[in-house]
């Protein structure tokens, strides 16, 4: 199993290949499959902000795309090391794929633990497949 450590360090590396001409304001996520695999991604900005790609975003995308469904943890971290945490957009489209027990971590910088969420507490009353029904 990776080590929220691992986690943390595979989010903050990815940021290196962000595309943030505008905001200037790299993010990196690192998602942890329940097999143990990590798919990674940054963020990819447009000129048209609303083009623009999340982090967590590209790295559910890979995963998905690799066919793996099942998640357990979620590391994100920004260049500025200030705690950020997945957006509104991004919550609810990992709680397309994830249960509300999915270990959020949050980079808070070097030589400080990251801030430990689970993604229901980030996203209480998920709108879910069984609310369209």
């Amino acid at each position: 199993m990776t080590t929220d450590s691992d986690l943390i360090d595979a989010a903050r590396e990815i940021q290196s290949r962000a595309h943030v001409p505008y905001s200037e304001y790299p993010v990196g996520a690192a998602l942890e499959t329940a097999d143990g695999e990590v798919f990674v991604g940054c963020n990819l900005e447009n000129a048209n902000y609303s083009n623009s790609l999340h982090a967590e975003e590209v790295a559910i995308s890979e995963a998905v795309k690799e066919g793996h469904r099942e998640f357990v943890r979620l590391a994100v971290s920004s260049g500025r090391r200030d705690g950020v945490t997945p957006c509104g957009m991004c919550r609810q489209t990992l709680a397309e794929f994830c249960d509300d027990d999915l270990v959020v971590l949050c980079d808070e910088g070097e030589g400080e633990s990251p801030t430990e969420y689970t993604l229901g507490a980030l996203l209480p009353n998920t709108i879910t497949e069984e609310m369209l029904e």
